[in-house]
């Protein structure tokens, strides 16, 4: 077996449906068990769908409960996802954020400022699904990345570089996106969406001892397909993604010239439906059932799956399923 590195980047509710998709896909088809991975990297919502690979709750219950219809599903997840905050946190936001970015003016101005919503809910859902794992960290290289508003920089969860927390805790820092989440404090510093820094932070897989084989990239905010009727954020939020991920993926590639890179991105299909709003509860079954049918296209595709086949010995020269 390869060494394997997984990138799940941040994309809201709508970007975990994606995540859900394309590895129960990849699973499907090839037999490979994510959790296998070497080492993985997960930003936002990538880090949630991380921290439920290492779980072994990579299923559909993980992401929408027991709920038997559409409606119910994104019922539960409004609970989940959008429990509302208490009043508070300007003081912090002034002090931290606001008076820095007038001396400075920069789009920073928004990080710490009070949120609608908190992540605790996001720190219940774990804790039911992954147990004794949410109060600790995988025994599997994983990272997961937040951003640290005072220092102004990523700190990726995980590694020497930061400091020990439970798995469920850093998640609910990386996956709090600044306005809609109140900052999430941890031993006395304020942390927000690991988004803020990198949608995919990708060049973290470098933190691995030794080169891996295959690195794959699973990257819902830096689609490559403009969607129909789209409004003209999400061509700016995607160009940055791809920016910011084309960066990496250089890196990658110049510390490791011999690794294949493997980015897997949402098409039209799943565009229409998981846009304009990544938040959306509602959007999340109808992107993973468009995700499942866009990876039985793209890991069809010739090229693709001699990738793969080359570093998942399990294939054997098996065609695609599906």
């Amino acid at each position: 077996m390869s060494g394997i590195g997984l990138v799940l980047g941040g994309g809201g509710v709508t970007g975990a449906a994606f995540h859900f998709g394309v590895l129960l896909a990849l699973r499907l088809a090839t037999g490979w068990e994510p959790n296998e991975a070497d080492v993985i990297v997960g930003t936002s919502s990538g880090a949630f769908v991380g921290a439920m690979v290492r779980g072994g709750k990579l299923d559909v219950d993980s992401m929408i409960g027991d709920n038997e219809s559409r409606e119910a599903a994104a019922a539960w997840l409004q609970r989940q996802v959008y429990p509302r905050a208490r009043p508070g946190g300007v003081g912090r936001w002034v002090t931290k954020s606001l008076l820095p970015a007038l001396r400075r003016p920069t789009i920073n101005v928004v990080l710490g400022s009070p949120g609608v919503y908190t992540t605790r809910g996001i720190e219940e859902w774990m804790q039911a699904r992954l147990g004794p794992l949410a109060e600790s960290w995988p025994p599997r290289p994983t990272v997961v990345v937040a951003y640290d508003l005072e220092a102004r920089a990523r700190v990726p969860f995980g590694t020497d570089a930061a400091p020990e927390v439970p798995l469920r805790r850093a998640v609910a820092a990386s996956s709090a996106v600044p306005v809609v989440y109140e900052p999430v404090e941890i031993e006395g510093r304020w942390y927000v969406d690991g988004g803020v820094a990198s949608g995919t932070n990708a060049d973290l897989v470098l933190l691995h001892p030794e080169p891996l084989d295959l690195v794959v990239v699973v990257a819902p905010l830096a689609a490559t397909d403009p969607r129909r009727g789209r409004r003209f954020y999400e061509d700016v939020l995607d160009r940055l993604g791809r920016n910011a991920l084309g960066t990496e993926l250089e890196a990658i590639r110049r510390a490791w010239p011999d690794t294949d890179l493997l980015v897997l991105r949402p098409d039209e299909r799943v565009l229409d439906v998981s846009r304009p709003n990544p938040m959306s509860t509602s959007a999340t079954i109808p992107t993973f059932l468009a995700t499942l049918r866009s990876m039985r296209d793209e890991l069809g595709d010739p090229v693709t799956w001699r990738l793969l086949e080359r570093h998942l010995p399990t294939l054997d020269g098996a065609a695609p399923a599906g």
